[in-house]
């Protein structure tokens, strides 16, 4: 699965010289935990987090943001990208689109993977949706041989 078929596509962004004030202002609003920070191309140049708000001084996102960001693009693998969330303890990955913002990957996206992944337990065929589905598409079998997928090893 592709990280475009679970990212948010709608994502709440800043520019470099957003007051802090604001910044904070908008996590709360939106009940998120950091915004990407935007140039004036579009181009992702940075992340500000609840953290960066709480650890760094400054008066812009220019002053206080992470400027090291992990992103992914929008045909990477959502294991590529849960193998980034968890070996380097981050919350959040940005998905590019040649140099600009595509959406944003989040745990919570990953997380929800798990209560929608259906397995085949005679051929191994996966299928997402809140159900399983009628007859498997690859063997035929009907829905009672589907169980929700195990959460990938190491999670």
């Amino acid at each position: 699965m592709k990280v475009r078929e679970i990212m948010t596509t709608r994502v709440v962004t800043v520019a470099e010289d957003t007051l802090v004030t604001d910044i904070a202002a908008m996590l709360r609003g939106h009940r998120i935990s950091a915004v990407p920070v935007l140039d004036t191309a579009g181009a992702v140049v940075g992340l500000v987090s609840e953290y960066d708000l709480l650890a760094r001084q400054g008066a812009t996102a220019r002053d206080v943001m992470t400027r090291e960001v992990i992103t992914a693009t929008e045909d990477t693998d959502v294991e590529q990208v849960r193998h980034l969330l968890v070996e380097r303890r981050i919350r959040r990955v940005p998905v590019l689109a040649g140099q600009r913002l595509a959406g944003i990957v989040s745990r919570s996206d990953v997380i929800a993977l798990l209560t929608t992944e259906w397995a085949c337990q005679v051929c191994g065929q996966t299928e997402r949706g809140p159900h399983p589905p009628p007859r498997c598409p690859t063997c035929g079998v009907d829905k009672d041989r589907f169980a929700q997928q195990a959460p990938p090893p190491g999670s």
